[in-house]
């Protein structure tokens, strides 16, 4: 047999690998469809798919073959043409269901890339055999036509299965262009391969159909212009069902975000129709009213609502009804579910509008029990005291105000009380503040016991102050045994730490609307008159008067002026002298505090030092004092006038003041002062503490300064200070003189006090001998030493110095 050799139409080849590069493209785009898609829609995009892609690559090899120019005319056998585009579609097919599955091993790649190597070989050598002339093939050319078909079908496979993996990715269509050139170009380089290795001799064979004879270039140019439309209709269906899948992938997103938002929320969500039956309901729905899926679903909402309780049920009717002419609604109420558990509730009725109108309504409801009864407690302890669980001051001040407002318009009256627990503080601080805290809770229930049956308010505003508000009363004899009766439920001993302990109150009483208008001015009054309770002995209860208002304001004026009285030179000193009955000699004198008011004139000590250790002006006050007398006493030594000593009292304060003996002591350095000719005089109440007292009197002591006891017998007059502390006088106070002339009880007190300090080897000295009998009675009982009136009143320093020390001279 003769070998023809051919040419090839240039423009066709071109056209070949158009066609190849599109069908690869389309072949990438379409890997994406189908594995996106699932049951039959997948299988239509599988057959769709191969035949578009089984079509353009058979497009490519008939068209390349048509490229082909031989000598003479060529016929084909229609059946083995039909043959190899069958071939084709298979091994398209197969290449997109191996990609469209959700992974790809590499056995898989490479088992497909072998089925797709085998259908596209057999597809062109069946092509090839289709033509009606004789064609031999160079084996090791066939060989290599098949390994490269192998490659590019292991390279499409891949790149068909990377492009739909990553098709989210923007940017991806140029490079499944590139992709699709390269393979393109493997399947055109395959092609023509194979026709390579084809030889063709000139004579003819038999077909198995009647062959046709049509002129081979315009039947190439037909096939490839069908192609290109079809590979063009392919990628425009492409297009358009990319753009629906789009959006259809977009209405499936949110549908499934809303799914995920509806299941998910921590509200209860249940939709209601038109017809008010309910059409859906997320989990939390069931689980916060406590009905099932099948209670609930396609049941009218108003069989539903029975749980609601019955006082809300017509307002919660009214909200959801507003939902259906489009306003969204919020309120709050209570269900009771069928296990009987109470639940509150905050509830939200929202329309569900569609085009404009309204189709349902959402009802999104939050269990807010916690948070309610959170509310309540924060609410309660805002207004309650949190030991005791009594009202505290800011609920008893509005129940004051709310109290006025209705006694105003009932022309009613009221009264308010302020009680004050005596001796509080010695209990906190010996037990410790936890017992300190259950004696107040005792305490709380005895005067709510005492109250019990009476419109009476008890609260406590703060430590150990209680208050009442008692209402709709009588007449004053009403408050008056009320107080008395607290007061006498308080005295009953209280069994703290196996110890009994005993403790009294003290009341202060203020009527409305007589002593005061107002919740401040009422528990201001009842305060002042607590206060006097105390300061007459405590242990019983007043009534506030305009006297105690007048005195408390004159208190709170002279506060201001005392402050400024030591800054403006105001305080002076008034020396009076102690002298010695056998020689009328003066042997010492006692610096006594004097203020010159600017308004009020000389004022006595009782009148400003117990406001002075009220407001802790005393330490100041103190400190003035000691340092002006010991520079008054040290001015006359050296001008010449008797070594005598000075005394000074001390207040408490200064007593257990830190370093109270470096303090004194500075100030004699200061003052030139030698320390025995100092005196410092103080009270047996100071000396509680005996320990502490110990070690701050043997420390004076050790310096020189001399102690003296003042008012010896009105205090504690314990006879082990007299012992124990370093005391070198004891000063008879003057309540024991005063009717010494004709109370033999006193006699016998300062005769004793007499013979003990005598026997102690003390000096002993008596103050305010006013009279010579009283003197006379001092004198027989061998008292020497003396301070009053009756030889001497205090006296300026000019008046001591002129009556004193000039005769002296």
């Amino acid at each position: 047999m003769e070998h023809v050799h051919g040419t090839y139409d240039s423009l066709l080849v071109i056209f070949s690998y158009i066609i190849a590069v599109m069908a690869s493209y389309t072949a990438l785009d379409l890997a994406g469809r189908v594995s996106t898609s699932k049951g039959s829609t997948k299988l239509s995009w599988l057959m769709f798919g191969a035949a578009s892609k089984g079509m353009g690559i058979w497009s490519m090899h008939f068209v390349g073959m048509l490229a082909l120019k031989l000598p003479f005319p060529i016929k084909y056998d229609l059946v083995i043409v039909l043959i190899s585009v069958i071939a084709a579609i298979g091994a398209a097919f197969t290449a997109l269901y191996v990609v469209g599955r959700s992974e790809l091993s590499r056995s898989q790649l490479l088992a497909g890339g072998l089925l797709l190597a085998t259908g596209i070989t057999i597809m062109h050598y069946v092509g090839m055999s289709a033509m009606l002339i004789h064609i031999t093939y160079n084996p090791i050319i066939v060989m290599l036509s098949i390994l490269i078909a192998f490659v590019a079908s292991i390279a499409a496979l891949w790149l068909s299965f990377y492009f739909r993996k990553d098709r989210r990715q923007k940017g991806q269509w140029w490079k499944k262009l590139g992709s699709g050139a390269i393979m393109g170009a493997a399947i055109v380089g395959m092609h023509y391969t194979g026709m390579v290795a084809a030889n063709f001799h000139s004579s003819n064979k038999t077909a198995l159909f009647f062959g046709v004879i049509l002129d081979q270039t315009w039947l190439a140019y037909i096939i490839a212009l069908g192609i290109f439309f079809t590979l063009g209709l392919s990628l425009f269906g492409i297009y358009i069902s990319k753009r629906f899948a789009h959006k259809d992938s977009e209405i499936e997103q949110n549908e499934k975000w809303y799914k995920s938002l509806y299941e998910n929320s921590q509200d209860g969500i249940v939709s209601v129709d038109l017809h008010y039956r309910v059409t859906s309901h997320n989990t939390n729905a069931l689980k916060i009213t406590g009905f099932s899926s099948k209670q609930v679903m396609h049941q009218s909402i108003s069989t539903l609502s029975g749980i609601i309780v019955h006082e809300d049920q017509e307002r919660v009717k009214q909200m959801f009804q507003r939902s259906f002419a489009g306003e969204t609604v919020n309120h709050e109420t209570t269900i009771i579910r069928a296990d009987g558990m109470r639940i509150e509730l905050n509830v939200a009725n929202v329309p569900v509008v569609v085009d404009g109108e309204v189709v349902g309504s959402y009802i999104i409801f939050k269990d807010i029990t916690a948070e309610k009864r959170a509310q309540l407690k924060v609410n309660h302890l805002a207004f309650h005291d949190e030991l005791t669980g009594l009202p505290n001051r800011r609920k008893f001040n509005q129940a004051i105000a709310e109290t006025i407002e209705q006694s105003s318009t009932s022309d009613s009256h009221f009264a308010v009380m302020v009680l004050d627990i005596d001796r509080f503080k010695i209990i906190n601080d010996s037990l410790g503040h936890m017992v300190g805290d259950q004696f107040l809770q005792e305490v709380s229930g005895r005067i709510q016991q005492a109250i019990a049956g009476q419109d009476v308010m008890l609260a406590r505003i703060g430590g150990d102050e209680f208050t009442l508000l008692c209402r709709n009363y009588e007449t004053q004899d009403t408050i008056k045994r009320l107080a008395e009766q607290i007061i006498s439920c308080i005295q009953a001993p209280y069994r703290l730490k196996d110890s009994d302990f005993y403790v009294s109150a003290s009341i202060g009483i203020a009527l409305f609307p007589s002593h005061g208008q107002d919740a401040v001015q009422l528990l201001k009054n009842a305060d002042t008159a607590m206060y006097e309770v105390k300061k007459k002995g405590k242990n019983d209860y007043q009534f506030f008067t305009g006297e105690l208002d007048r005195v408390l304001q004159e208190k709170i004026e002279l506060e201001g002026d005392l402050r400024k009285a030591i800054e403006r030179g105001e305080l002076l000193l008034h020396y009076q002298p102690q002298i010695r009955t056998e020689d009328r000699a003066m042997i010492g004198m006692e610096a006594l505090v004097r203020w010159q008011h600017p308004t009020r004139g000389l004022l006595s000590p009782d009148v400003f030092i117990p406001l002075a250790e009220e407001t802790g002006l005393i330490y100041e006050m103190g400190t003035w004092v000691l340092r002006e007398a010991c520079k008054q006493m040290r001015m006359w030594h050296v001008q010449g006038g008797p070594l005598i000593p000075i005394s000074v009292n001390l207040s408490s304060q200064q007593f257990h003041q830190p370093k109270l003996a470096d303090y004194i002591m500075a100030i004699l350095q200061e003052t030139g002062l030698e320390p025995k000719y100092l005196e410092l005089e103080i009270t047996e109440s100071m000396m509680m503490d005996a320990a502490l007292s110990s070690s701050i009197l043997n420390q004076l002591n050790e310096y020189g300064i001399r102690i003296s006891l003042d008012d010896f017998g009105t205090g504690y007059s314990s006879l082990s200070y007299l012992k124990m502390f370093p005391i070198q006088k004891v000063k008879i106070d003057r309540s024991f003189i005063r009717d010494i002339t004709n109370n033999s009880d006193d006699r016998a007190i300062v005769s004793t006090i007499i013979a003990m300090a005598m026997h102690l080897n003390m000096e002993v000295i008596a103050e305010g001998i006013e009279t010579k009998d009283q003197l006379d009675i001092l004198t027989d009982n061998s008292c020497r030493k003396i301070q009053g009136y009756y030889f001497s009143k205090p006296l300026s320093a000019s008046a001591v110095e002129e009556r004193f020390f000039v005769p002296a001279r």
